[in-house]
C-alpha cells in the first residue's frame, strides 16, 4: 500500500500533471468569464437590435404542456445560438493567447540562433591595433 502511495505522490507531482490541473481550473474560471459576457453584455446587444428579442428566448414549442406542472417540449435553438457565440469567443481567445505565445517563442529561437561574431575575427582585429599601436 505504502509503494502505490509513492507512486501516485510521484505522478501526481510530475510538472505535466500539475500544469494540467492548473489550466483547467483557470479554463473554467475563463469559460465563466465568457458566458457571462456573451450572456450579460452580447446577447443583450444584439436582443436589442433585433427588436428585444432574447435569443435564450427564441425557440419553438413541439409539444405543448398536458399535464399541470409539465413544462413544454421547447426546441430551444435560441440557447444554442448563446452556447455557439460562447464558444466562437472562447475559442478565438485561445487561439489569441497561443499565436502570441508561439510569437514569443519565436523570437526567442531567433534571439538563442544569433550567431555570435566568430572569435577569429575578434582576434584579428585585435591583433592589427596591437600592430598599430606598436607603430605609433
Amino acid at each position: 500500500m505504502k509503494k502505490m502511495l509513492d507512486e501516485f505522490k510521484a505522478f501526481a507531482m510530475r510538472g505535466n500533471v500539475i500544469d494540467l490541473a492548473v489550466g483547467v481550473i483557470i479554463g473554467g474560471a475563463f469559460g465563466k468569464i465568457v458566458s457571462s459576457v456573451v450572456n450579460d453584455l452580447i446577447m443583450p446587444l444584439i436582443a436589442y437590435v433585433m427588436g428585444g428579442t432574447s435569443f435564450a428566448d427564441m425557440g419553438v414549442v413541439l409539444r405543448a404542456a398536458t399535464v399541470e406542472g409539465e413544462a413544454d417540449l421547447v426546441f430551444a435553438y435560441g440557447k444554442f445560438i448563446q452556447s455557439a457565440v460562447d464558444f466562437l469567443i472562447i475559442a478565438f481567445s485561445i487561439f489569441i493567447l497561443v499565436r502570441f505565445l508561439n510569437n514569443m517563442k519565436k523570437k526567442e529561437v531567433e534571439v538563442e540562433a544569433t550567431p555570435a561574431e566568430p572569435v577569429e575575427d575578434t582576434l584579428s582585429v585585435l591583433k592589427d591595433i596591437r600592430e598599430q599601436l606598436k607603430t605609433k
